[in-house]
């Protein structure tokens, strides 16, 4: 219903605003600085006949323009390069530590742990520190030591704790 009402409005006297619009006067030129209008004026009085040349359409150079066709490429590099890809070193690998051993995963490159490995590592920190030192975890996982500082340093493992309401009788689990 809307759109009914709209194109109504649309198309109301559409053609008397068409015929005014047309019969009005087409834009001028863009209008000449205030300092050069008298340079203007006083070089079309000495030399009348640059006005009309200035206006004529010349059809010999708009052909001309036609067929222009311009086509823009990139230069040639100048000196070839050649496509060579770099051949990679044999990665070294490991077999995973522990009894999470997935049937997808054979071996691992040197320098990198799994998700199961790295929470294992984590938690064995957090359980016995003395025990399993940054030291001994890069050697055992094959690691960095400035990583293995940093994954201590930075990642720990999830803890619950549940505190008991003071204020409340506990509930006893059974």
């Amino acid at each position: 219903m809307g759109a009914r009402v709209t194109r109504a409005f649309r198309n109301f006297n559409v053609e008397n605003r068409a015929e005014r619009e047309i019969s009005k006067r087409k834009p001028s030129m863009a209008p000449k600085h205030p300092s050069t209008r008298g340079l203007l004026r006083e070089q079309l009085s000495q030399f009348p006949e640059i006005e009309e040349d200035v206006s004529r359409k010349d059809n010999k150079l708009l052909s001309l323009l036609r067929d222009v066709y311009v086509d823009s490429k990139d230069p040639a590099p100048s000196l070839l390069v050649k496509n060579v890809i770099p051949q990679k070193e044999p990665e070294e690998f490991r077999l995973p530590i522990g009894n999470h051993f997935d049937k997808n995963l054979m071996d691992i490159p040197k320098g990198k742990v799994t998700v199961v490995e790295a929470l294992t590592l984590l938690n064995n920190h957090k359980l016995s520190p003395e025990t399993w030192t940054a030291e001994k975890i890069a050697q055992e996982y094959h690691l960095e030591l400035k990583d293995v500082n940093s994954l201590l340093k930075y990642f720990v493992t999830f803890e619950v704790k549940v505190f008991p309401p003071e204020d409340r009788k506990a509930i006893q689990s059974k």
